[in-house]
């Protein structure tokens, strides 16, 4: 008899849902099966002399049916903020440098109003440098993956500084599509045979992983011109830039580790163990993007992009109630496909716009990979904010901003080797 007073308590109280009350079912989201193929990759690899003139065949994916969905149909409908057109990435696996790179570009205009295009390959070259580097004072027993993480290029321009993308192409010789599967296979193989010997000598290593790079993407110019002048690329970054990448931070949002503190990013692409990443709750990460993006601050967002919800084909990453409603997405269900490897530090991408779309958070957002450019806005696509609350992973953003949004002082970050 104590239940059912409650129960009628609850319900004349108001409290009960209405669609409980009134028999009426959720929405729900349909899934469908499509025919899908990167077609856009197919080319590339057709015009870098790899493969055929067409694409491979395509194969049934569960995507969800967008019919009737209230979504965003042009970036023109966003709240922008400064960004460089769309480069693609190429045949590469550097999606980081290229989305880190953006980033930066769009903080230079914003801080200085300068707008400058920066070399992604230049970063790209010096991390593989530094790997190889790692790899020979661990005796082969860190990482030597072909990707990396976007907080690697601060440790990079703060140690080597940064080109224009004019001074340092860095495509392959006679190309004009990025493409680093033959270097990367040919440094992975010299590495593996100096493990072998048990040929620890790293100046000798070193100069032979950029003999590699030099032939694959050309050697790095030593000096900048600016004004007619001659700088060196640390110079260039932090005089003639006015960038200092010393204050920005990566952001992470995972249970495993203590909240509000400097951790490790746990995945191979940290390759170095990076421990600078600090710890916030999901409501917090969240609402840390809002305020950036509100603020006039674009983002550069780790993420997974290998899910139904992540429709490339028409432009568009939000979670289909299929896989989980929104209102059921917290920390727990995040840890949960982290852990169980259904969420993967798959991509890096950068949040270059917003919009309130019926009280729901849309981002627009620029991809350098291959993938978007099979839909209809040539590397744009549009997250739902439910995307990126299951499926974004870690963000690198100005210091200020994020003590600003969090209301708190980070305190001191881990030292980077």
């Amino acid at each position: 008899m104590r239940y059912a007073a409650v129960l009628i308590t609850v319900v004349l109280s108001g409290w009960w849902p209405a669609s409980v009350l009134q028999g009426a079912e959720p929405v729900r989201d349909k899934g469908i099966m499509v025919e899908e193929t990167n077609a856009y990759r197919a080319r590339l690899e057709a015009e870098v002399g790899e493969g055929g003139q067409k694409a491979p065949p395509a194969r049934r994916v569960l995507r969800p049916d967008l019919t009737g969905m209230d979504r965003p149909e042009s970036p023109d409908e966003f709240r922008r903020i400064f960004h460089h057109p769309l480069v693609c990435q190429g045949l590469t696996g550097q999606c980081w440098a290229f989305a880190a790179t953006s980033f930066f570009e769009s903080e230079i205009q914003r801080l200085s109003g300068r707008q400058v295009r920066l070399s992604e390959m230049w970063t790209v070259y010096w991390e593989f440098v530094e790997k190889a580097r790692g790899f020979v004072r661990t005796r082969g027993e860190s990482k030597f993956p072909r990707g990396s993480e976007p907080n690697a290029a601060i440790r990079i321009w703060a140690r080597y500084g940064v080109v224009p993308a004019e001074a340092y192409p860095g495509f392959p010789p006679g190309q004009r599509i990025y493409d680093d599967r033959k270097l990367y296979a040919e440094m992975n193989a010299y590495l593996k045979a100096i493990k072998e010997r048990g040929d620890w000598d790293e100046s000798r290593a070193v100069t032979d992983i950029r003999a590699i790079l030099d032939r694959h993407l050309g050697a790095p110019p030593t000096m900048v011109e600016v004004d007619g002048k001659r700088v060196l690329p640390r110079v260039y970054c932090r005089v003639t830039l006015g960038l200092d990448v010393g204050e920005y931070v990566s952001v992470m949002s995972l249970m495993q580790e203590p909240w509000n503190q400097w951790a490790q990013y746990p995945v191979p692409d940290n390759w170095w163990g990076s421990r600078a990443y600090y710890n916030v709750p999901l409501d917090e990460f969240v609402h840390l993007i809002r305020d950036a993006v509100r603020g006039g601050v674009s983002v550069c967002l780790v993420m997974d992009c290998h899910e139904p919800g992540f429709y490339f084909r028409e432009d568009v990453a939000f979670v289909p109630r299929f896989d989980i409603p929104r209102e059921f997405i917290d920390d727990s269900a995040r840890q949960m496909r982290f852990s169980n490897e259904s969420t993967t530090d798959d991509h890096v991408v950068h949040i270059v716009g917003y919009q309130e779309r019926d009280g729901v958070y849309w981002y627009l957002v620029k991809d350098s990979g291959n993938l978007p450019r099979n839909g209809h806005l040539g590397g744009y696509m549009f997250y739902r904010e439910d995307y990126i609350q299951l499926k974004g992973l870690a963000v690198v953003l100005p210091r200020n901003v994020v003590e600003h949004s969090l209301g708190r002082r980070l305190g001191a970050q881990p030292a980077e080797e």
